[in-house]
């Protein structure tokens, strides 16, 4: 178990206060928390215990992390700080193990004893494990929270194929996360429909055939039989009818339980779930639960929105103002990028059910909409779900919709009489208690109160309310709104930098060349930083913006970089280091490979890998040691192949004209040249460049952020690719004839880029941002083409020194002086894990 980490808040200065001690750090404890101190923020001297070593974040995330799509700082709903502020004290990774009813006491694993008057138990659910041989093979893993994440993207890392037993929502999200990944993925369900708790036979088909689009392999009505391993580790899954399917990793994914085991030990009453009353409260009248470990008016709920419901009520009630919870009607949506799904309701038909369905097989889109004596009852939506908060809200209200019934199908548009063909005028119909965003359980009341208390734009109402701060399906619903409420008086433009300013990244650039700023301090002082320090976010992007704009006279500011950049290698999930030293285009030779298998032997690292980019990849290297290795290998003449930075990472070739009978110019020799000069260079973001003998494209140029194509004629130059988890090919931005015109424009390219680009954006993002067209008319002219590359060719003067040729030299002080303040827990490091 890992150690207690103790976040304690100050004291309030009044008198005696309840003490409410929960039990649970995730959304329900911590959304309870939050009401109530919404209510009477001094009535309670709080204490939260959380098993996981962390803060409270939105576990409903966990998909986008997986899939790449988020980091861990993005899905963080309280900060340490939020904890202080309010004078709540966080016990995290220290797990409670008992109630003592009669003392009114919990007591902790590491022993720690903490009184209470009121007691909130919030201990959500255990994932089932099925009970079959081999499910505690090393391997198989569940997919409840963000340790099970890491345990997914360890195995990503190492390729390979994935089985995720489970077709609900939780294991599609996680069969979408290791597919994108780059896993090749089996899902088997039980079932003969995926998601049968939510679609419908053919909602589930148009799923199914979009997954399987997609390379995943779905297998329905398959029960599983064993999980086969070998030497200890999971190795496949056979199926009741001898099917076989090798397997890496096994996602469980078949259901939750409440956990409930805590409650029952001290003697509550548990059925399914810890029973409570209206008011959350259990058969001790001083011991509140919400959550999926409750059973209320005999339902147990595994969704998020009946969650912020019994938190309210729980609030009210120990805040004197009861009102009371009469359970839920859930709607469900998928997160996974690219696939419009929603269900609502009881959609299984019957007696005195009327189907109202909708088809259209080119588009992909399948309505259907359930009505029973002239009341929605449920919903499924496949392709376009915009009409799903209307439906659900319908349907929650139990409004009759005789009236409208002949158009209902066709959304609240046309059902309006076309009044409402306006969007923002459709949202605008919509009641003050509709459901906005479902992740964070936010109405249309709370959005309207938060623009009206001054949130005038999306980030603003995302940081007020929370409304679209998730998983961003509600996005469209929250713009309509600030503009139904603000007319023209939304701000619109780029997101601001981060929170601590109102400036965009545009406006910082440029300010700080107008102002003439030369330091960090000095933009946030001209500037108006609302924070003394700058944050994780924005630190990062000035100090690259001052170092691409004062070459020579800003010093690097080693304070402000990711944890990797500031150690000069790539810090594993083990706390150990990855040191890739940089092969000039791919090419090595007997000295570099000895010092290679020296360092290898000397250090003990326990892996050496071929890396994508034509490098060898030392893993498990002490950070201590750090220094050494990088002696070692640059007395061999080996620099760092900066695989950690936002920087040049790699230039790839093939072998072209020297070797190859298809190549049609010497793209090996081209590469180290280009190579060479763009070393060193520090970006908005990664930069991968590639030289590709012939159109054959051995050399993947095509999907580079720089790629050449050698043709018989010249070169291709091609920009902006990405091979990343969203693929985009390159653009061709031109044809040359020479080397030197080639690696000229590569120079005034990156050149371009490095002075337009927004700190944290690869080359695709930024030109389909600014369009190819403005990078075309930039480079236009041959005096702007040497006018760039000369801007960069200056830079890289000042930037061309080796960082580990420094610290081999004796320049280790303060390196060893870091070192020992480098902890797992730092946010530097968590961004950059993530």
């Amino acid at each position: 178990m890992n150690a207690p980490v103790n976040f304690e808040g100050n004291a309030f200065p009044e008198g005696p206060r309840e003490r409410l001690v929960v039990i649970g750090n995730g959304m329900a404890g911590c959304r309870a928390v939050e009401e109530i101190l919404a209510r009477e923020p001094e009535r309670f001297e709080i204490t939260i215990f959380g098993a996981e070593p962390r803060v409270n974040y939105n576990r409903i995330m966990l998909s986008p992390v997986l899939a790449g799509e988020k980091t861990f700082d993005e899905i963080v709903i309280n900060t340490p700080e939020w904890y202080a502020e309010n004078g709540i004290t966080l016990v995290s990774g220290d797990k409670v193990e008992r109630i003592d009813r009669d003392t009114q006491t919990v007591i902790a694993a590491s022993g720690r004893t903490e009184p209470y008057d009121k007691l909130l138990i919030a201990t959500g659910s255990d994932p089932f494990i099925i009970p079959v041989p081999g499910k505690d093979l090393d391997g198989v893993v569940t997919f409840r929270d963000l340790d099970d994440v890491d345990r997914m993207l360890a195995a990503a890392d190492k390729g390979g194929s994935a089985v995720v037993i489970g077709g609900g929502l939780l294991g599609l999200e996680a069969a979408h996360g290791l597919s994108l990944r780059g896993m090749q993925v089996s899902v088997i369900h039980l079932m003969p429909t995926l998601m049968e708790r939510q679609l419908d036979e053919a909602a589930g088909f148009l799923l199914r055939s979009e997954l399987e689009k997609r390379g995943q392999t779905i297998l329905t009505g398959a029960n599983t039989k064993e999980i086969l391993g070998k030497d200890g580790h999971v190795a496949g899954v056979r199926l009741e009818d001898g099917t076989e399917i090798p397997a890496d990793i096994v996602v469980m994914a078949v259901g939750i339980r409440p956990a409930t085991g805590l409650a029952k030990e001290a003697g509550l009453d548990v059925e399914r779930g810890i029973l409570v009353d209206d008011h959350m409260v259990t058969s001790d009248p001083n011991v509140l639960s919400v959550g999926e470990c409750v059973q209320h008016r005999g339902l147990c709920y595994g969704l998020v929105a009946p969650l912020w419901d019994m938190c309210r009520a729980l609030a009210d009630h120990v805040t004197d103002r009861a009102t009371g919870y009469e359970g839920s009607v859930t709607s469900t949506k998928l997160k996974v990028s690219g696939i419009d799904l929603f269900s609502a309701g009881d959609f299984s038909g019957g007696e005195g059910c009327e189907d109202i369905v909708m088809r259209d097989a080119a588009r992909g889109i399948y309505k259907r909409v359930i009505v029973k004596d002239s009341r929605i009852v449920g919903a499924v939506l496949y392709g376009d779900t915009a009409d799903g908060s209307w439906y659900f809200d319908l349907l929650k209200k139990g409004e009759d919709v005789s009236d409208i019934r002949e158009a209902l199908i066709f959304g609240q548009a046309f059902a309006s009489g076309g009044a409402l063909l306006d969007p923002n005028a459709a949202v605008a119909a919509l009641s003050d208690d509709a459901e906005i965003c479902g992740c964070n359980g936010v109405s249309k009341g709370q959005v309207v109160s938060c623009i009206e208390g001054g949130a005038h734009s999306l980030d603003a109402v995302r940081s007020g309310c929370k409304a679209s701060a998730s998983c961003g399906s509600c996005t469209n619903l929250v713009e309509s709104l600030l503009a139904v409420t603000l007319g023209g008086e939304v701000e619109t433009g780029p997101a601001t930098m981060c929170k601590c300013t109102s400036f965009t990244h545009d406006d910082v650039r440029a300010l700080i060349l107008e102002k003439n700023l030369t330091s960090i301090p000095h933009v946030m002082q001209e500037l108006h930083w609302s924070t003394p320090d700058g944050c994780a976010s924005c630190r990062p992007a000035l100090n690259y913006y001052l170092l691409c704009a004062l070459p020579g006279v800003y010093e690097d500011d080693q304070k402000s970089r990711f944890v990797n950049e500031r150690m000069h290698a790539n810090i594993q999930k083990d706390g150990t280091y990855s040191v890739v030293p940089r092969m000039w285009g791919g090419l090595t030779n007997p000295r570099e490979l000895r010092a290679i298998a020296d360092v290898v032997e000397k250090y003990d690292a326990p892996m050496v890998k071929v890396t994508g980019g034509q490098r060898l990849d030392i893993f498990g290297i002490k950070k201590e040691d750090l220094p050494a290795v990088w002696a070692d290998l640059n007395a061999a003449g080996m620099v760092s192949g900066h695989a950690y930075g936002k920087s040049l990472r790699t230039v790839k070739t093939c072998v072209g004209s020297e070797w190859c009978r298809f190549g049609t110019q010497d793209s090996t020799g081209l590469g180290v040249k280009i190579e060479r000069m763009t070393w060193g260079s520090w970006m908005p973001h990664k930069f991968k460049i590639a030289v590709s003998g012939c159109p054959r494209n051995c050399a993947e140029a095509t999907i580079k952020d720089f790629g050449v194509v050698c043709v018989d004629s010249g070169y291709e130059l091609h920009v902006g690719g990405n091979g990343g988890i969203k693929v985009r090919a390159t653009d061709l931005l031109c044809k040359v004839a020479t080397e030197e015109e080639a690696m000229e424009m590569c120079a005034a390219f990156i050149q371009l880029y490095r002075e337009e680009a927004r700190y944290l954006e690869r080359t695709a993002p930024w030109i389909e941002r600014v369009g190819l067209e403005h990078v075309k008319l930039a480079l236009a002219e041959p005096e702007a083409v040497r006018a760039y590359a000369a801007r960069f060719r200056h830079s890289q003067t000042f930037m061309q020194d080796d960082p580990w040729a420094k610290r081999a030299a004796g320049e280790r002080a303060d390196l060893h002086q870091h070192l020992a303040t480098v902890r797992p827990s730092d946010s530097s490091f968590q961004l950059e894990k993530a």
